[in-house]
């Protein structure tokens, strides 16, 4: 086979722009940004739950965590009776390396979390249990079996691991300048950036050595020195926050940026061993908070500080065969492997989760695939025997666990410490199924964990189910979920505001939830409150405090793409078309695959006039979500429409019959909709009625009503049942009708006054005292209807007077009859329906 360019694959934990950004411009990564200059860059996404030997083993494998097995940061022995950090033996799938073994290409792997014991590939392994030592430096420190393969290698790296004891105030200085102000008694602060310095820099030495000693096609290093300084120093980080004594401050406030620039500088180094052929990748597995989303107060339960960690990490690719200083998009940690695999023309599995990253490359090489490389015959590199023995027994990368906050310490009863780690890593599991949307899988789990109960806190798995619940919409669910919560000991307060008020809005309690979230906010102002106000604003039409909401969630998060989208689509309202479609294009900048944004940006290029990129957005986002975009796929329609009459914009009254299409009549309470639904039932238009309201003194000649409009806004599968049919629907439910259906609404006018004095006559009241209230929510139905109709591309609306049916119906018949496209209607038969004596409480 033909050797392919090489590629080195550096990963970064939690490397993140909003750190990394002001450093490139202040020109303190030059490394990184040559590598940028010459390549690409862009966002890379994580996944749930952000937990590093997951994300690092979905990397090398393409696929998820439920298929590669590795779910936590600990695991079972074989034999059941005991737990240790992970291994290299959780994950069930096999990685690029293994892959490449089989291929006849040699692979060096460096600290890669996990890969202990070292399997025995072609190449070198220096795994992550290298760099650990005891930080007492009168402890020895052997190499244990199974950390370097081939063990030939150990004596050639063993001399290059540095110890905690060994970092000096040259190491310190850079990054700590008042040091020397450090109560070393009371704080650990130098002693954990010791052990931090130590252990990369050994894993960095590993690495030099072995990239400039040995022949290679893939190589793949892994430093976790962001990562743990960003746990150990963060809350220094600037700006600095109110709790934070001045003087720690100001001792350690250069930390987190220190640790990137010496990253950089260690990037530096390994650009300067590798020749031009070599495409290099530089990537993190998830990104960290360092605004005002700071926990100071961590927790007590698993995984606690993974909460710091934020959606987005880094990418950056340069080489041979990828574009030059471009920024790219839409980019996933299961993405990893099938490109690398790309670039070496290797096959990608098809049970591989991610897609290659085609944007990257200048040229595009075809993809080839495989239905499974597990299920390929032949050496992969693995290990024959995964049954392991004492030297698994690794307690300082337990305690780096449990130091980093990552874990608890185990309990000292065995049995409840497997209990507990059975428990945490089918919980994981469940968060895997979650973030896939496997929503059965997910609960089925945490249902099973909550019938284990002792001596695992259920308080996780119950906020799981209300929040699966609420994303499933199954608010009654979601509401005995949410009591079970407060009735249950806190270990930690709860965040209940959103899930509260996503029940309050289920039961149309708008204000109250209104009222909660605004609480909320002036108790702990941030983005995600603010986003949540400026939704309940939206749907209550008022455009403009929602255009301030959203923009108020700007200012904690700039780079959050929901918020741009959600600003976007409140401007597309307020009819600031051009500020619509930046938002928009912001929000696809930071997710590409983002449809409910192309299609913002598809409305407001549209209304700007710009049709074919106004189509091209509607495409792409019916491309991206094709199973339930319906109103792109109308909009589409509604262009081409357009494109073919050779026209700019067409008004909604030029109309034609849609296969398929639904007739709604609506209108207000007593505006005149049963004399429509009867005009076109005898016009020859089948009416989807059960009859079960028989005809009254109010309505003689009956009502048309279909008792399953009734909850409309609860269910609206029965829709199918009216296509090529008309049916009744009061104004305030048009906005739950189901947009994957072509509509044409008949939208019946009359007199307010007219409509609330029949309403009033007809449940005997008093026809003389309007009510002023019932009149302003009537206003305010209508204001919506003309709000949502123009929103909506699969809908189509006429108004009818009432009288002018009455007193002008020949030509209303004759409109209605267009409206539908429908030419065989009866005309005579619907000129008969009227009947003047029933305009009843003329003004």
């Amino acid at each position: 086979m033909k050797k392919k360019s090489k590629v080195l694959l550096l990963g970064w934990d939690a490397a993140d722009w909003k750190i990394i950004g002001p450093l490139l411009a202040k020109g303190q990564m030059p490394a990184l940004k040559r590598l940028i200059d010459k390549g690409v860059y862009g966002n890379m996404a994580t996944m749930n739950p952000p937990y590093s030997p997951m994300l690092w083993s979905t990397v090398a494998t393409g696929k998820t965590a439920d298929k590669h097995g590795v779910l936590g940061f600990l695991e079972l022995a074989p034999d059941l009776k005991g737990i240790r950090p992970v291994t290299v033996n959780s994950r069930k799938s096999r990685a690029l390396w293994n892959i490449f073994h089989n291929q006849g290409l040699k692979s060096n792997l460096v600290g890669w979390w996990p890969s202990f014991p070292a399997e025995p590939i072609n190449g070198v392994v220096v795994t992550d249990k290298f760099q650990k030592v005891n930080i007492n430096p009168n402890v020895k420190n052997p190499i244990a079996e199974g950390t370097i393969h081939p063990k030939e290698r150990t004596k050639d790296l063993l001399n290059l691991r540095l110890h905690p004891s060994e970092i000096t105030e040259a190491h310190i200085l850079p990054f700590i300048p008042k040091a020397a102000e450090i109560n070393q008694e009371k704080d650990q602060g130098l002693q954990t950036f010791a052990k931090i310095m130590a252990e990369n820099v050994s894993l960095h030495a590993a690495a030099t050595n072995i990239i400039r000693t040995t022949e290679w096609d893939f190589m793949g290093v892994y430093y976790d020195m962001i990562d743990h300084f960003c746990h150990a120093f963060m809350k220094f980080h600037p700006p600095k926050l109110n709790p934070i004594p001045n003087n720690l401050f100001e001792i350690y406030k250069d930390c987190v940026n220190s640790a990137c620039r010496f990253q950089d500088m260690m990037l530096g180094r390994m650009l300067d061993l590798i020749d031009e052929d070599t495409t290099v990748i530089v990537m993190s597995d998830h990104g960290y908070e360092s605004g005002h989303k700071r926990i100071l107060k961590m927790p007590k339960y698993q995984a606690a500080p993974s909460l710091e960690h934020r959606q987005f990490g880094v990418f950056v690719a340069a080489g041979p065969n990828i574009k030059k200083n471009e920024k790219v998009f839409g980019l996933g940690l299961v993405d990893v492997a099938p490109t690398i695999l790309n670039m070496f023309d290797l096959p990608i599995g098809k049970d591989m989760d991610g897609k290659v990253a085609f944007d990257i490359f200048k040229e595009i090489t075809p993809p080839k695939f495989i239905d499974s490389w597990e299920s390929v015959k032949g050496d992969f590199g693995e290990h024959s025997d995964t049954e392991s023995n004492d030297q698994l027994n690794d307690q300082e990368a337990m305690q780096q666990l449990i130091d980093l906050g990552y874990i608890e310490r185990p309990d000292e009863k065995i049995e409840v410490a497997i209990l507990k780690t059975k428990s945490d890593l089918k919980h994981n599991l469940a968060r895997v199924y979650r973030g896939k949307k496997d929503y059965e899988s997910a609960k089925s789990i945490l249902l099973e964990l909550i019938e284990e109960k002792e001596p695992v806190d259920v308080i996780p798995y119950f906020m799981d189910l209300l929040s699966i619940s609420l994303e499933e919409s199954e608010f009654d669910k979601a509401e005995i979920y949410l009591n079970e919560l407060r009735t249950r000991d806190k270990k930690f307060e709860i965040n209940t505001y959103f899930a509260e008020a996503k029940i309050l809005l289920s039961k149309n309690k708008i204000n109250k939830a209104l009222e909660l979230l605004k609480k909320a906010k002036d108790q702990k102002p941030n983005g995600e409150v603010w986003y949540q106000i400026g939704k309940i604003y939206m749907r209550l039409n008022r455009f403009e405090e929602a255009h301030d909401a959203f923009e108020n969630a700007l200012k904690f998060e700039i780079d959050n793409a929901k918020f741009h989208q959600a600003l976007a689509v409140s401007l597309n309202r307020l009819e600031q078309y051009e500020t619509a479609a930046e938002h928009a294009l912001t929000a696809i900048e930071l997710i590409k695959y983002f449809p409910e944004a192309h299609y913002t940006l598809g409305e407001a290029l549209e209304k700007l006039g710009d049709i074919d990129n106004a189509k091209k957005a509607y495409e792409t986002a019916a491309a991206l979500k094709p199973k339930n975009h319906y109103r792109a796929e109308k909009a589409i329609e509604n262009i081409e429409e357009q494109i073919e009459k050779t026209i700019t914009l067409r008004d909604k009254s030029d109309y034609k019959y849609r296969k398929d299409q639904i007739v709604i009549v609506s209108g207000l309470p007593r505006s005149g909709t049963s004399l429509m639904m009867q005009m076109l039932h005898k016009g020859g238009l089948n009416a989807l009625t059960d009859s079960n309201r028989k005809a009254d003194i109010s309505n003689p000649k009956g009502y048309f009503e279909y008792d399953p409009v009734m909850a409309l806004h609860k269910d609206n599968s029965w829709l199918h049942d009216a296509q090529n049919k008309s049916v009744k629907i009061v104004a305030p439910l048009l906005k739950f009708l189901d947009p994957k259906y072509r509509y044409k609404i008949i939208f019946m006018n009359r007199d307010l006054n007219e409509i609330v004095k029949s309403q009033q006559k007809m449940i005997g009241r008093d026809t003389e005292t309007l009510p002023v209230k019932l009149l302003e929510t009537y206003k305010k139905h209508l204001n919506q209807v003309e709000t949502w109709k123009s929103k909506e591309p699969g809908v189509e609306l006429i108004y009818v007077s009432y009288k002018e049916a009455l007193e002008n119906t020949t030509s209303v018949v004759d409109k209605v009859k267009k409206f539908i496209g429908l030419d065989e209607m009866e005309e005579e038969a619907m000129l008969a329906c009227v009947d003047k004596n029933l305009y009843r409480n003329k003004a």
